[in-house]
């Protein structure tokens, strides 16, 4: 059975924008992690099918503090919207504002979905924070054309190439030739010489992501989606690019899959999964209030 959950609404300045965060704590009041949620993508602190709300509730009933907000221009939140690179100040606030109204915390763990996972790295590429002692990982966004075209050509374009019935649908017509046309045109993408040079210009977003998660020496969860095309772009990246590769099998790095899990966790079997894997590692981690 698990404990009553304590839920109050957190003010939260940035940059002199009034954000709009709810903390969920237990009703002991003894922890001594808390998690940090950092919402990816156009939506706000409920998230899908109020993925976050529910995430939240079972952390705190099972002893952490969780603290989940909207970033500037989202939700509840004042300011301007800024995208996923650009959320370094929203993540530092709400840090600041978790440890100020949860002063009994040792540590915090940020918690990302999406380019929420990706702000979190891009974070620690700007400013490592000593309070952040974990991080978990979530279908994170690493999209490239180049990748994006290897994982169509993997995970879309060659199985169809084995059904009977594309082809039969190709040379009766149905196919239309712009299909075809796009086929060929993520091979070419794909196969193209992953080394060329490009312009001078800013470092990609993902050889910044990479750069956090090499500077970040605390224990790290990965979870991946099996019938998420985003979690499938993640995984071809790792496979391709050596370094990332190296980064993502240190001993730090626990990466797990969720079969049958879509990228919000849409059914409750999914949703109970994510949490109990998220848990599961917290504890083992050594983050719960019991392991001190």
């Amino acid at each position: 059975m698990t404990s009553p959950v304590h839920e109050a609404i957190l003010t939260i300045d940035c940059q002199g924008e009034q954000l709009t965060g709810v903390l969920s704590t237990p009703q002991a009041d003894q922890a001594e992690t808390g998690v940090l949620v950092v919402v990816g993508g156009p939506q706000y602190r409920i998230g899908s099918h109020r993925q976050f709300v529910l995430l939240a509730r079972r952390l705190a009933a099972s002893g952490y503090d969780c603290l989940r907000f909207d970033v500037r221009g989202m939700g509840d939140s004042g300011g301007a919207w800024h995208s996923f690179e650009q959320l370094d100040a929203d993540i530092d606030a709400a840090l600041d504002a978790l440890c100020a109204a949860r002063p009994m915390l040792r540590r915090v763990v940020l918690w990302g979905l999406c380019d929420g996972a990706s702000a979190a790295l891009l974070k620690l590429q700007v400013a490592p924070d000593a309070r952040i002692a974990g991080l978990v990982l979530v279908n994170p966004w690493v999209r490239s054309a180049l990748g994006l075209a290897r994982t169509q050509l993997k995970h879309y374009y060659l199985q169809r190439l084995l059904q009977r019935s594309f082809w039969r649908k190709l040379l009766s017509g149905q196919v239309a030739g712009t299909a075809f046309s796009e086929l060929l045109r993520s091979a070419r993408l794909a196969w193209q010489a992953s080394g060329e040079t490009s312009e001078a210009g800013p470092k990609p977003f993902q050889q910044r992501m990479l750069e956090g998660l090499a500077r970040f020496h605390g224990p790290v969860l990965i979870l991946l989606s099996t019938e998420d095309f985003t979690a499938k772009e993640f995984i071809e990246l790792g496979h391709s690019d050596p370094i990332w590769q190296a980064q993502l099998t240190r001993s730090l790095v626990d990466q797990q899959t969720l079969r049958g899990a879509d990228h919000t966790f849409s059914n409750s079997r999914s949703q109970t999964l994510m949490e109990n894997l998220t848990l599961a590692w917290l504890e083992r981690n050594g983050f719960s209030s019991e392991a001190g």
